[in-house]
């Protein structure tokens, strides 16, 4: 019976030894495995880092302008070359352009004497290839791993460009900004201590691994190695319960008890080092909420549950209005601050019952459940409007900004997060283009009206290209005695296979798409060239705010007149006063360049928006044009009469002449005159018309005239 006993005692303790080699010897495993993946990560995060710098100083409107100006050298070395010197974010700065000539080379805060082919390896150059035959709608940016005379860097290239990314040079004169931050031991002790990875170091000659980090170039070949000391916690827990299975058989329970103890803490550990690492990648770091692959997460967690339990899913979009301008005119830091500060009022208003994410620079999601959605929507959409109605005190700035908010629904589960990502987001655009700080709903038919406007968009570009629109003119009459003294020329557009669109409808779809420069252009080019036939009579033509927005807009105007043979003294520009309003400074430096071409300018419209004397005496119109609004308004009573008189007396008080347009009764006319107005415009005169029957109208003038 004991030599039994001692048998079994023998078998069992082989069977426990090697049951618990082969636990530790897995274990040790996982533990290599996470500390792999965790190593790898920590690398990626270090380039994505530099990449993330790169595109915020590169992607930057001062940088798109001082960086291709001719004195801003001293500009481009203060905020590039200089922070190099004792930076986490990069140590290495240089400005090359086209051609790979070197405008500015910085090294930890000082010039440096080595150039670009020496100090890097090939892979640079294959980046820099990469950004400079970037397409359109490719995002001009690099970024990968390079070998370089002090160790391996991860760096990156970038065009330099506006933030919209807006690029106002030709190739031939484009700047491209690279950064480099060099990966040495030190940031390597810092990856270990922020990732708890033991003994994280580079691999020396000789020194071996079974399965280390590679760092390679964009070639494909390898720079360096990364490896740590392995923890071995199999190890050490085999080590620590081997000699009470010698000791005793009685202790085999006891071995069993601690082993599965320890095996629960270590699984334990990794499944937290696993879900703080997924929290992490799903996680905003600017504003500690979610980011857009969290978002996507938890909206598809949530409508699946939804579909389960019977509710619903409410998805509200944020876009803040205003926050550009905040950022811009106090900078990055404070746009931060403001950031932080939505986030966490965001978070009170919301609490713990739903999922709120930052999905892009000023973007923000908030996902709900509820039986009843539309209610809770509304609910929470009059709060969020309600939270931006207060402005946000920034130290000693204060920061005035709005919400433009969508919202979609997905019924008892049946949308998914993807599709109520996409509808959420086409209602904010809505509520953004209805008038901003308010809030739309999806419904089905966004998606027929943005399929029409993308049609329409596509057909517009075409007819602008072959010069299928038509231009008309409108007269314009003395009021003294009806006499024919101008046109106004309008753009037409008669879309094959649909008949003629109003111009309320392509001219705005021009405007955002950036077509308004080639339809603007178009119509005065057609128009300068038309009103040869009629030397007696003035042109004018609209503007859009849209064509101030190019800096060449008045180069451009040139050009036509010089193409054309305009008389300038003929010519009169019209334009709104909302961009003066929002963009004053650069609207007064175009109206300085147009005046200097010999043209007059108009203010349009004047009645129907701010209507402000400062703009008047800011500006100094050469004509002021009183809105239909105005014209209408007469019939209405004396008071109507009152404003008018009063409309064109402070324009006389300025000496500012006066346009009426839109008149369409003699009684209008009469009191326009009486007022004091000088043209009239109006279909009591004339319809928009075509060439030839203008031509008629100015026989008759000239028969006239002779008589």
């Amino acid at each position: 019976m004991l030599g039994l006993f001692a048998v079994v005692v023998v078998l069992v303790t082989i069977f426990i030894l090697t049951a618990l080699n082969r636990i530790a010897e897995q274990t040790n495993n996982l533990d290599e495995g996470r500390s792999r993946a965790t190593t790898a990560g920590a690398v990626r995060t270090f380039q994505d880092q530099l990449h993330a710098t790169l595109n915020d100083y590169a992607a930057w409107d001062d940088a798109a302008a001082f960086v291709y100006a001719s004195d801003g050298r001293d500009w481009i070395v203060s905020n590039f070359g200089d922070m190099t010197a004792n930076s986490d974010l990069f140590d290495v700065a240089i400005l090359l352009d086209t051609d790979r000539n070197v405008l500015m080379a910085y090294q930890d805060g000082k010039p440096v004497a080595w150039v670009p082919t020496e100090y890097f390896d090939s892979s640079l150059w294959t980046l820099f290839d990469q950004v400079r035959s970037s397409s359109a709608d490719e995002v001009p940016e690099a970024v990968g791993f390079t070998d370089t005379r002090d160790g391996v860097a991860a760096t990156g290239v970038a065009l330099v460009r506006e933030k919209s990314g807006a690029i106002g040079q030709p190739p031939a004169k484009r700047r491209y900004l690279i950064f480099a931050r060099h990966l040495d031991q030190q940031k390597i002790a810092q990856l270990a201590e922020t990732y708890v990875v033991d003994g994280l170091h580079f691999l020396g000659e000789g020194e071996t691994l079974s399965n280390p980090v590679q760092i390679r170039n964009v070639h494909g070949r390898p720079l360096a190695k990364i490896g740590w000391t392995p923890r071995l916690p199999g190890d050490a827990s085999y080590l620590a319960v081997r000699p009470l299975v010698y000791c005793a058989l009685v202790m085999v329970g006891l071995f069993f008890l601690l082993l599965f103890v320890s095996g629960t803490k270590t699984l334990n550990r990794l499944k937290a080092d696993e879900a703080a690492a997924r929290h992490l990648a799903m996680t905003d770091r600017l504003s500690g909420l979610l980011n857009r692959t969290g978002l996507f997460l938890a909206l598809d967690g949530l409508v699946e549950e939804a579909a389960q339990q019977a509710q619903s899913v409410v998805l509200l979009y944020l876009d803040l209005d205003g926050f550009k301008e905040v950022n811009d005119a106090y900078g990055h830091g404070t746009g931060d601050t403001l950031i932080r500060s939505v986030a966490a009022g965001l978070k009170m208003l919301v609490g713990d019952s739903a999922a709120l994410a930052r999905v892009g620079g000023d973007e923000f999601a908030i996902v709900l459940r509820s039986d009843d959605p539309a209610p809770l929507a509304v609910m929470f959409c009059d709060r969020i409007l309600g939270f931006f109605d207060e402005p946000f005190v920034i130290g000693e700035r204060v920061a005035k900004i709005g919400a433009s908010i969508g919202v979609a629904i997905s019924q008892r589960g049946t949308v998914c997060g993807g599709e109520l990502v996409r509808r959420a987001d086409m209602a904010m655009y809505r509520a953004k283009e209805g008038g901003r700080s308010r809030f739309e709903a999806y419904t089905p038919d966004m998606d027929a009206e943005r399929e029409e406007r993308n049609r329409l968009e596509v057909d517009l570009k075409i007819a602008i290209e072959r010069r299928e629109l038509t231009v008309v003119y409108q007269p314009v009459v003395s009021s003294e005695d009806g006499s024919l003294i101008g046109v106004e020329a309008l753009v037409r557009w008669h879309r094959k296979g649909y008949g003629q669109v109003s111009p309320d409808k392509f001219i705005p779809i021009a405007e955002s798409t950036g077509l308004i420069d080639q339809l603007g252009l178009f119509v005065l080019h057609k128009a300068c060239e038309t009103i040869q036939r009629w030397p007696q009579l003035k042109l004018a033509v609209n503007i859009s705010p849209g064509q101030f927005r190019d800096p060449a807009f008045p180069q451009h105007v040139a050009s036509v007149f010089r193409k054309t043979q305009t008389d300038t003294s003929r010519v009169t520009l019209e334009m709104t006063e909302g961009y003066f309003i929002q963009h004053p400074d650069r609207a007064k430096t175009s109206i300085r360049a147009l005046r200097r071409l010999g043209v007059a300018i108009a203010l349009d419209d004047f009645g129907a928006g701010f209507s402000s004397v400062g703009y008047l005496r800011q500006f100094g119109f050469d004509r002021m044009k009183i809105d239909k609004s105005l014209v209408d308004a007469l019939s209405h009573g004396p008071r109507a009469v009152d404003m008018l008189q009063a409309t064109v007396a402070l324009a006389r008080s300025l000496d500012i002449p006066v346009t009426a347009e839109g008149v369409e009764t003699d009684a209008q006319a009469i009191q326009l005159r009486l007022a004091g107005c000088d043209e009239l415009q109006g279909y009591l005169f004339g319809r928009p018309m075509p060439a030839e029957d203008i031509d008629g109208l100015y026989g008759q003038r000239g028969t006239e005239a002779t008589a």
